[in-house]
């Protein structure tokens, strides 16, 4: 599988800001063979893409088993990168062990609705950055990303699970109330994307 990043720069409170958000990925599931048009709406800048990005959007011939055709090349996802002009802070979340990142990962990720193909990619990506941290304080973004890096997807899905984690490595545990996730169900034409990003 091809290894691509993004980079989306957050702000934390005190508008530091932080380093970029790392390998933002989509993954398309039509219940048939499907022609689908995919746009980004970003608020800030795009900048690398793979496949290319056309100034129209990306052209999908995409497959109910996730495989994607762009030009007549077979791709397993579609990437960008981009700088977004956006604010976050940890108000919920969970202090991990380093050395417990992959079993808290493998348990989270499908408690949000991830499956194994892509929870599994998620984890080879993010797990060497993270294991070797005394602690690591993690948290899902929400609207803070959604709303400043839209897709419009055409046809439009039945379902969209949108993963997009921060993280930040600590020396001592802190106490944090923990997050919570809603049930997500694969309904009809599902898309699903990943990513994350290192807050200092």
């Amino acid at each position: 599988w091809r290894i691509n990043s993004i980079e989306t720069n957050v702000y934390n409170a005190t508008d530091t800001p932080t380093p970029a958000m790392a390998k933002p990925v989509i993954y398309l599931y039509p219940e048939k063979v499907t022609d689908v048009t995919v746009k980004l709406d970003l608020n800030g800048k795009l900048g690398c893409t793979y496949p290319s990005y056309p100034k129209d959007g990306w052209q999908v011939t995409a497959y109910p088993d996730g495989k994607l055709i762009v030009n007549g090349e077979k791709y397993n996802y579609l990437f960008r990168e981009g700088d977004l002009n956006t604010v976050f802070t940890f108000d919920k979340g969970f202090c991990v062990k380093g050395e417990d990142t992959a079993a808290f990962l493998k348990k989270a990720l499908p408690e949000m609705g991830l499956i194994p193909s892509e929870y599994n990619d998620f984890i080879v990506y993010w797990l060497p950055k993270m294991e070797g941290n005394a602690y690591n304080l993690i948290s899902f973004i929400g609207k803070e990303y959604t709303d400043n890096a839209k897709l419009e997807i055409t046809p439009k899905p039945d379902s969209v699970l949108r993963v997009a984690m921060a993280y930040q490595p600590l020396e001592h545990p802190i106490k944090i109330t923990p997050q919570t996730f809603e049930k997500f169900e694969r309904n009809g034409f599902t898309v699903v994307e990943w990513g994350g990003a290192e807050i200092d």
